[in-house]
C-alpha cells in the first residue's frame, strides 16, 4: 500500500488549514517514473518560493538542484549527505540544496536575518509540494564543506539544509526502525511552552485556553471524519 501523506496528519489543538495539517516529512519516496511529473512542478515550487517576504526584500535565498535525470547533477548532492540520510534518500527522485546570501547586496552589510528568511522561502516551496502532492523532508545531516566543494557554492553564500523531493513511497520500503518512525504519531510542543505573555516564560495561552476546548472537539471530529 503506499503511504500518503493525508494517513499521517498533524493532530492538531486548533483548527488549521488542511495543506499545514497535511505537510509532513516522509523518508519513503516512490523512484518510478514520478522523476518526470515532479520536475515539471519544480517550476511551481519555486515560483511560491520566489513569492516569500524578506527583510528589505533582500530575497536572499538560492536553491541547487540535483535530479535523477542528471545524474552528475544527483551525485554531487547526494555525495553531501551523511550516511544516514543516504539510507533512505537514495529513493528520492530530486535533491536540493537551500542557500542563503549572507550579507546585503547594496550595503555588503551582514543580513542577521538571512536564513530566516530562507525559511520563509522553504516555508512556501513546503505549502505549494503539499498542495501538489509533492512530498519534501528536509535534512540537517550533510557536510557544508563537501557541500561548498561540490556545488561550488562562492563566500559570502551559506548552506542552510539538503531537502529530498518527490511522491510518497511504500514505508514498507524503509529499514525497520526507519518505517516504524514514518507511521509513528507525530507531536509538538505545546502552546503554552513556546508563546509568552509580555516577557519570558509566561505561557501566553495558559488562561484562555480551557475557553477553546469546543474548537478543540470539534478539530477532532473533522480529524475522524476526514
Amino acid at each position: 500500500m503506499i503511504k500518503t501523506s493525508r494517513e499521517n496528519p498533524a493532530r492538531p489543538d486548533f483548527p488549521i488549514h488542511d495543506l499545514i495539517r497535511d505537510r509532513w516529512s516522509p523518508r519513503a519516496f516512490a523512484s518510478d517514473p514520478v522523476e518526470t511529473a515532479t520536475l515539471g512542478r519544480l517550476f511551481e515550487l519555486f515560483e511560491a518560493a520566489r513569492w516569500a517576504p524578506s527583510s528589505s526584500n533582500e530575497q536572499p535565498w538560492y536553491f541547487v538542484v540535483g535530479s535523477r535525470e542528471n545524474p552528475g547533477d544527483y551525485d554531487r548532492l547526494f555525495q553531501c549527505l551523511n550516511e544516514r540520510n543516504r539510507e533512505w534518500a537514495v529513493t528520492a527522485p530530486v535533491l536540493v540544496l537551500s542557500v542563503a546570501r549572507t550579507a546585503f547586496a547594496g550595503s555588503g552589510r551582514t543580513n542577521r536575518h538571512a536564513l530566516h528568511d530562507v525559511g520563509m522561502a522553504v516555508g512556501n516551496l513546503l505549502i505549494q509540494a503539499t498542495a501538489e502532492g509533492v512530498r519534501v523532508h528536509q535534512m540537517g545531516g550533510y557536510s557544508v564543506e563537501q557541500a561548498r566543494q561540490n556545488l561550488l557554492i562562492p563566500e559570502g553564500y551559506e548552506p542552510v539544509a539538503m531537502m529530498a523531493l518527490g511522491y510518497p513511497g511504500d514505508a514498507e520500503q524503509l529499514p525497520g526502525a526507519l518505517a516504524r518512525r514514518e507511521q509513528a504519531v507525530r507531536t509538538r510542543k505545546s502552546l503554552e511552552e513556546f508563546v509568552f505573555r509580555g516577557a519570558w516564560g509566561q505561557g501566553y495561552f495558559e488562561s484562555s485556553r480551557s475557553k477553546a476546548e469546543p474548537a478543540v472537539a470539534d478539530q477532532e471530529e473533522a480529524l475522524h471524519d476526514s
